[in-house]
């Protein structure tokens, strides 16, 4: 069983050698346990058109790493185009079995990557969402102001997508390589709300979809301004379901 762990990245030099370290050890010791939910697995950078020099410290930083169980994959736009795009070409360039897409920073932690191989595996579902809803201490990291607007972010983006997932916006998914393929050749989105149109081509393709209790274990300031952006993701929201409301649905 091969796990493909996509990072997309854009601009992420302060972090991405530190990362991609912690990353290979998580995953070496993984792979190796007897039983474990993958004996093999690759990194795969998705270089979103970075001008810091990112993509050069990718190949230098791989070159120093061990990976007898696995490979370091560096992918480039020559523009920048989004996260949703970054991430989207990952997935379709992916090798593995399972595909697990998250932050450039790890801001979920590397355990998580294993436990979530691991539940996929043991449940059979398709899709598999991190969610910081479904654990007590999932947003304990954030500060009080950051907490209070997540949550209500989270929760406006639900009611208007018709979600019944308590987090579609945390940044650590599984896919299956099947659910992978075919969600992500559909998917046209390029910012920040690919994650709602993945999980409505999910939902509309019949893909079955579960949640994973997943926590903050760190954190950078938010990019998120909750009234402008929430105007502009309901606008995104109806057109997405638009969209997706095109596609024969699966039973």
């Amino acid at each position: 069983m091969t796990l493909s762990v996509i990072i997309p990245m854009y601009n992420e030099r302060s972090v991405i050698a530190d990362s991609l370290g912690r990353l290979a050890d998580a995953l070496e010791k993984a792979a190796s346990a007897q039983d474990g939910p993958f004996d093999r697995y690759e990194i795969l950078i998705s270089d979103d058109g970075s001008d810091d020099g990112s993509g050069d410290l990718v190949r230098e930083t791989g070159r120093t790493l061990s990976l007898p169980h696995g490979a370091l994959r560096l992918l480039t736009s020559p523009e920048n185009h989004g996260k949703g795009r970054a991430v989207r070409d990952g997935m379709l360039a992916a090798k593995g079995d399972l595909c697990l897409f998250t932050d450039s920073d790890l801001a979920y932690g590397t355990a998580v990557i294993a436990a979530m191989a691991g539940e996929a595996r043991r449940t059979g579902v398709d899709v598999l969402i991190g969610s910081r809803a479904a654990d007590p201490d999932g947003y304990a990291a954030y500060p009080p102001a950051r907490r209070l607007a997540s949550k209500a972010y989270r929760s406006l983006i639900a009611r208007a997508a018709g979600f019944r997932y308590t987090d579609s916006q945390c940044g650590c998914k599984l896919f299956t390589r099947a659910a992978a393929e075919r969600i992500f050749s559909l998917a046209r989105t390029d910012g920040w709300a690919f994650d709602l149109e993945a999980l409505l081509l999910a939902d509309r393709l019949g893909f079955a979809v579960g949640e994973f209790p997943v926590r903050v274990e760190n954190h950078s300031a938010s990019k998120v301004r909750l009234v402008r952006d929430s105007v502009r993701m309901a606008a995104e929201i109806v057109r997405i379901r638009q969209y997706v409301n095109t596609l024969p649905q699966s039973p």
